[in-house]
């Protein structure tokens, strides 16, 4: 009887066993070193960990701030903000639209009063904050410099990174609001602007985890990725900016999954890709060829079904982030099919980063799976079936035209079909979900978001918008049409426009008369 074939998530066949002749010779690249295979720095977390991230954001600002010094007392390095659906659409929470989203899935941020709130008692200038947001991440990122400012703090000092990466929305999730080549402008902007008064700061983190939550493979994941990152630098490249100055602000943002060897060796082989990809688009300095990324654990693998298996997941998916070389990550909360994390959750999600740091030796040496001939095979395997893709891409104009052409997400959906034919006929199995199930009394206390949180939001809104110079707002909104329609730098105006109190729904709509909506 012939032997079953093994394969990866991806589909990469998997030998019984690996020996040297699988790998061809590679002169022992070090870690720190050009192609970076083995990671960006050369001792890597031996004597400085990865910054342990909790993503959260829920109901009002002040709700998450006290969140957010809980976190930061149990240990957390750096805050990572989730905002509702409104929020990262442009739409201020009395917007008709908004109804029953608001403080759903994140904080919800209609103005200054609102990033006030989010951030009492914190010092921008001590902490690094992560921001997921694309489609509005410029008004943020304003709302964020304005406080900052407000603060007395330096800019040159404050860090951080905005997700900013609107070319994976399209591709995969969907909360955009202008045409593709609009949105690209704003985002060159933010890389403009910064690289002058905001040095310190990620300005994009080019995600491929909403990618892999959408259904991709991890070979697609990496492909569309990195080829995004592509497009987001050639845009730069002729805005006139020097690929040698924002190519080191640049960052990435990855799903780890359970298939431990496979996320490893994507790790590694999106690192030594990307080096090559920005020494061909013409990068001299080595660190604007370095890919820094952080990593989530993947949402879309936890289960509803028996709950607490989910902190096993997430605890190999820790594992395969820190093997792979990340240099932050975020642990998921065993209860998120379910629900928002309740504090119980985060607490343990935060824990399993910390065990893994100072208990489990991973963090001792740089590239503990380096020289594994399975590990090297396969990473040889991922670099080559990534590079097919991203080849074809490039055939096709580069992700812009292979997004309005649907070719990515098509590709996405083909995946996310089979995958869940595998479940759903035995072939893959979840264990408690189509194998190993239980009968199981619901015990998992739930956070929910009250509805009322709506009117909270639009009880402050009508107090800003009666407490402003109208007159000004209105004056700063025109100003901001003129400069979206001639070209010129927006963000100044936009710094201006949220100082004044103008929301984030006032200053979306306002280019939304300029840009027009992506249907």
């Amino acid at each position: 009887m012939p032997e079953e074939k093994k394969t990866t998530d991806s589909g990469i066949e998997i030998k019984k066993v690996y020996s040297e002749k699988d790998i061809p010779s590679t002169g022992n690249p070090q870690p720190g070193a050009f192609p970076f295979t083995r990671g960006i720095q050369p001792d890597m977390y031996r004597w400085k960990l990865w910054t342990m991230r909790q993503y959260a954001g829920f109901s009002t600002a002040e709700e998450s701030n006290k969140r957010y010094h809980y976190l930061l007392s149990q240990g957390v390095m750096g805050l990572s903000v989730a905002f509702d659906l409104p929020t990262q659409i442009g739409y201020d929470s009395d917007h008709a639209l908004a109804e029953g989203e608001v403080g759903k899935v994140g904080v919800a941020i209609d103005s200054m009063a609102d990033i006030v709130a989010l951030f009492k008692g914190i010092k921008l200038e001590e902490v690094s904050t992560s921001m997921t947001i694309n489609a509005t991440a410029f008004i943020l990122l304003s709302f964020y410099v304005a406080l900052a400012k407000k603060q007395g703090a330096d800019l040159k000092k404050i860090s951080g990174t905005i997700q900013n990466d609107i070319l994976k929305e399209y591709a995969a999730r969907g909360t955009y609001i202008y045409p593709p080549k609009a949105s690209m402008r704003i985002i060159t902007d933010i890389f403009e602007w910064c690289s002058h008064e905001l040095p310190k700061w990620n300005t994009i983190s080019i995600s491929g985890y909403h990618i892999r939550e959408a259904g991709s493979t991890a070979v697609q994941e990496i492909a569309f990725t990195l080829s995004n990152g592509k497009a987001y630098v050639k845009a730069a490249m002729e805005k006139g900016l020097d690929i040698n100055i924002f190519g080191k602000r640049l960052s990435f943002f990855f799903n780890a999954h359970n298939n431990l060897f496979e996320e490893v060796a994507k790790f590694r082989a999106a690192r030594r890709m990307w080096a090559k990809i920005m020494k061909e688009l013409g990068a001299t300095d080595e660190k604007a060829m370095m890919l820094r990324f952080h990593t989530q654990t993947g949402g879309s693998t936890l289960t509803a079904q028996q709950p607490l298996n989910n902190i096993s997941r997430v605890t190999i998916q820790t594992m395969a982030a820190v093997l792979g070389g990340t240099q932050s990550l975020h642990t998921n909360g065993f209860d998120e099919a379910l629900s928002l994390p309740t504090e119980e959750a985060a607490k343990i999600a935060l824990r399993t980063q910390q065990i893994a740091a100072y208990e489990s030796g991973i963090a001792d040496t740089a590239d503990p799976l380096g020289g594994s001939y399975f590990v090297e095979s396969l990473t040889n395997e991922m670099e080559v079936k990534a590079m097919e893709l991203i080849n074809k891409i490039d055939a096709m104009g580069g992700s812009v035209p292979a997004i309005e052409n649907y070719f990515m997400q098509n590709e996405i959906a083909r995946s996310a079909y089979e995958y869940q034919r595998k479940i759903e006929t035995g072939e893959k199995i979840i264990v408690g979900q189509n194998k190993f199930q239980a009968q199981e009394e619901k015990t998992i206390p739930l956070l929910k978001v009250d509805d009322h949180i709506r009117q909270v939001q639009v009880d402050k809104l009508n107090a800003v918008r009666l407490n402003r110079n109208p007159a000004k707002c209105d004056n700063l909104l025109q100003q901001l049409n003129d400069k979206a329609a001639s070209g010129e730098n927006i963000i100044p105006t936009v710094i201006e426009a949220v100082e004044n109190n103008c929301t984030l729904g006032e200053i979306a709509d306002e280019l939304r008369a300029v840009f027009g909506e992506y249907k």
